[in-house]
């Protein structure tokens, strides 16, 4: 889903460096932006090339991050054995990977890496075609990045752009597809898609072949004649000959029983239907295309599934990328489920993307979906907090917290008072630290009074007003 096509300031890659797709990635690996209160002025993808790149405050930096919260040099990224390297440069609010900070890290692809406020993930390949997708949904120079003119409901930047520019090429043919994906990536919106841009001029008939019973699923997909079986009192047209000329969308095809699948094999070799007690097979033009979460070529293996059919049903295949994968997308997707709640005008917060952003949503964009309509309906005015949050996604959040106030992963290690203070979660509204837990913080951020903020979700202001209350004086914490 895009919303305008303007050049946006903040972009360090040339345009003209951007890959039209061809379903190939390039092998430039980068750091994809998740979430930044900056990102209008921060580039999409930042590219690793070369010697690397340093990552601070200052405009001479490779990427620049001109926030109170990060040091004039922060960090580098540098080559290391094939891959790339991620070192703090001694920074004040440290370099953090998956919520533990680090001073030297070796990139792995997905690594969500913060620095100050901002968010990153580590992609080893592809940062050309990311730079092009901005987190507010803005593509720059679509003309060179993408050549599919398809219209879908999916909405993403770089990785969805690849998968329709796939879409794109076999969706005007009969070829049979199979969409692979974890439950709720949005596989049967993209078998809309396939079907909506074939051109065909039948219907689109869906099934979902884990939720009926096996004596059930042969009926509603091959129909009957009258005289069939008991309480068979007149003929059924079932969902293939329904699909004629059209598209038949088979979700969960990993379920469906043997003896369906074998008619199901008949109807893509032959082009002919055979109903439950019919005497002569009728002839149908059905353009298959199936889902599943599930190895299909370990179920062959298994003797659940055929392999001719299989090989039938892949003429085509691709898979959508879980939420993990694309967290890039998580900001985004936000904007548009809260469009779609009537709420544009919500803020989120950072410890709200933080959340997002930790956890592993295991049941991805439906998810998500369930997470922003819960937010809008528990938050009292504009802002969605963390405390809006799911309680799943409130206890990886913690969970974060907790590994942020370990020890540095790395030679050096953090100070006594750091490695000992307690994990705080961000406060409630109208809620306040109490003294010992307030001294626990400054003594882990070394005085640093943004860092405490962050940590507890609260504005600098607040935290001045705390350590007067108890009669704080904060350069005993600071070396």
């Amino acid at each position: 889903m895009r919303s305008s096509t303007t050049q946006q300031p903040g972009t360090t890659a040339s345009l003209e460096a951007f890959p039209r797709l061809d379903g190939t990635l390039d092998a430039t690996a980068g750091l994809v932006l998740v979430y930044s209160r900056l990102h209008a002025r921060l580039p999409a993808a930042t590219p690793l090339l070369g010697e690397g790149i340093t990552v601070g405050r200052e405009p001479e930096n490779g990427l620049s991050i001109p926030e109170a919260a990060v040091s004039r040099v922060h960090a580098r990224i540098a080559p290391a054995e094939g891959g790339w390297s991620l070192h703090d440069a001694g920074s004040t609010n440290g370099t953090f990977v998956d919520g533990v900070r680090v001073t030297e890290h070796r990139l792995r692809e997905h690594d969500l890496v913060r620095i100050g406020d901002s968010l990153f993930r580590y992609a080893s390949r592809g940062a050309m075609g990311y730079a092009a997708h901005r987190i507010d949904g803005t593509v720059i120079a679509p003309a060179r990045v993408t050549k599919h003119q398809l219209r879908s409901a999916l909405v993403g930047g770089h990785q969805i752009d690849l998968l329709l520019d796939r879409i794109d090429k076999v969706a005007r043919t009969p070829l049979a597809c199979v969409v692979q994906g974890e439950s709720g990536t949005g596989k049967e919106l993209l078998a809309r898609t396939i079907h909506e841009a074939s051109e065909r001029k039948g219907a689109l008939q869906a099934i979902n072949c884990a939720a009926l019973p096996a004596n059930l699923i042969e009926s509603e997909l091959f129909g009957y004649k009258r005289g069939a079986f008991t309480g068979a009192t007149q003929d059924k047209p079932g969902l293939v000959k329904a699909a004629h000329l059209g598209t038949l969308f088979l979700d969960e095809i990993g379920d469906m029983p043997l003896e369906a699948q074998a008619k199901l094999l008949r109807v893509l070799q032959e082009r002919e239907l055979l109903p439950i007690g019919a005497t002569a097979a009728e002839k149908v033009d059905v353009r298959v295309v199936c889902a599943t979460h599930r190895d299909l070529e370990a179920l062959v293996a298994e003797g659940k599934f055929r392999g001719d059919l299989l090989a039938r049903l892949r003429e085509f295949a691709v898979r959508i990328p879980p939420l993990r994968e694309r967290r890039e997308d998580l900001y985004p997707l936000t904007l548009h489920f809260l469009r779609r709640l009537g709420r544009p005008d919500a803020i989120v917060t950072l410890p709200f993307v933080l959340g997002l952003a930790h956890y592993d949503w295991p049941y991805n964009v439906r998810e998500l979906e369930s997470c922003i309509k819960l937010a809008v309906a528990l938050s009292d005015g504009a802002e969605l907090d963390a405390k809006h949050l799911p309680d799943t996604v409130q206890r990886a959040l913690r969970a974060v917290q907790d590994r942020a106030g370990a020890p540095p992963r790395s030679p050096a290690s953090a100070p006594p008072a750091a490695r000992s203070a307690p994990p705080i979660v961000a406060l409630p509204r109208g809620a306040a630290p109490s003294e010992e837990e307030l001294r626990a913080l400054l003594a882990r951020h070394r005085g640093n009074i943004a860092a405490v903020g962050r940590e507890l979700g609260k504005e600098r202001m607040q935290i001045h007003r705390w350590l007067k209350r108890y009669g704080i004086h904060i350069d005993e914490f600071r070396d």
